[in-house]
């Protein structure tokens, strides 16, 4: 049976937001909750493993979701959560992997979807938006080069992959001590293919106490 487990890693300390951004409440729910929720309802999604703080409570967590199989403690870095929450996932119980960021609680039912997709068609996929700004490289305060945005694009989560492409990718990464911005990257540096589809401009990352506003107007329309 084709199954999808989802990684939501949610054990970040918040340093530039202040605070454990993922327990921050918004509309009446943690942040973290709203990711969750989003994958629990997803009718493709048939697990979720959730990665926190050690110091946080497991038990409330489990009883509120029904797909949730683990929640476990987060790494030193974000690339140690998502090793942490991949361990939980077996050979054999997962074909698509989601790695999800515990704190984009507007992801929408289309892109887990499209996410999905593409994943089983390509091994590997990412959302993305295309970058509207002009993007200039700079060195020792002056601009070396004016990039073409045409080709830019801003990624977000999930990312979702074949069980074999994450593992190896994740494997080899900790073999050769390797961190990258995302999990795509690890693939990517192997040589593998990953596929782009189109993102949500939704589906913003809370990292600061404007996103959260943002968040909550979003929430509103």
């Amino acid at each position: 049976m084709k199954t999808v487990t989802a990684i939501i890693v949610a054990a970040g300390r918040g340093r530039r937001f202040g605070s454990a951004k993922q327990f921050v409440i918004l509309k009446g729910l943690p942040l973290v909750y709203w990711s969750l929720e989003r994958f629990e309802k997803h009718p493709e999604v048939d697990d979720i493993v959730l990665v926190i703080p050690a110091e946080e409570e497991k038990e409330t967590f489990l009883k509120r979701y029904k797909k949730l199989r683990a929640v476990v403690a987060g790494g030193k870095e974000r690339q140690d959560s998502v090793r942490q929450g991949f361990l939980q996932v077996k050979p054999g119980d997962a074909e698509i992997v989601l790695i999800h960021d515990g704190v984009r609680p507007l992801v929408s039912e289309g892109l887990i979807t499209r996410v999905i997709r593409a994943a089983r068609e390509k091994g590997a996929a990412v959302p993305g938006l295309v970058v509207e700004d002009t993007i200039k490289e700079a060195r020792a305060g002056d601009v070396i080069r004016t990039h073409d945005r045409q080709s830019l694009f801003r990624v977000q989560t999930p990312q979702g992959f074949s069980y074999p492409a994450l593992k190896e990718a994740l494997d080899r990464a900790c073999q050769d001590q390797f961190y990258g911005t995302d999990e795509a990257m690890l693939v990517e540096r192997l040589g593998g293919r990953v596929g782009l589809v189109e993102g949500d401009p939704r589906n913003i990352k809370i990292t600061n106490p404007m996103d959260l506003k943002v968040a909550e107007a979003l929430l509103e329309t």
